[in-house]
């Protein structure tokens, strides 16, 4: 094995560990700030209905999951008050899902988590390296859905 090799599988471990970390750390925050019905799955579904909602068919894409999954999801979020349906304002076959107060609310509680969770990573390299390494990760970042894994 060479060092590039090496390094990789590093890389793979350590971004693993920290995606997970950063995962936990938004859960926990939420919870702790009175969202304890929700899963890191919601979160998901939460980052593609911000700002103007999505129809089930681009939430779905968004979450890798099939039509009947992420209606099943948007079913349950409903149920939980965090969105709720309406009329597409283009297409009058379709329904937009769209945040709630409450999903806005629970939105800004994971941003909230989110920053704690990453600032002792700011603390450890220091805002210079620290924001230079999220260049880095933004230049190697995939463009499109942001998908969970589970």
């Amino acid at each position: 094995m060479n060092d590039t090799s090496a390094e990789a599988g590093a890389l793979t471990a350590l971004l693993l560990s920290l995606s997970g970390e950063l995962v936990a750390g938004i859960q926990a925050g939420a919870v702790a700030r009175g969202f304890g019905d929700i899963r890191p799955a919601h979160g998901y579904a939460f980052a593609r209905l911000a700002p103007d909602g999505a129809t089930i068919g681009e939430l779905a894409e968004h979450l890798g999951f099939t039509k009947q999954a992420a209606s099943q999801l948007v079913d349950e979020l409903v149920r939980k008050g965090y969105v709720e349906r309406r009329p597409h304002p283009r297409d009058a076959r379709a329904r937009l899902v769209v945040l709630t107060d409450r999903g806005w609310a629970c939105t800004r509680a994971a941003d909230r988590a989110a920053e704690e969770t990453v600032a002792p990573w700011i603390a450890e390299l220091g805002p210079e390296r620290f924001h230079a390494l999220v260049a880095d990760l933004a230049r190697l970042a995939p463009r499109g859905p942001i998908r969970p894994s589970w």
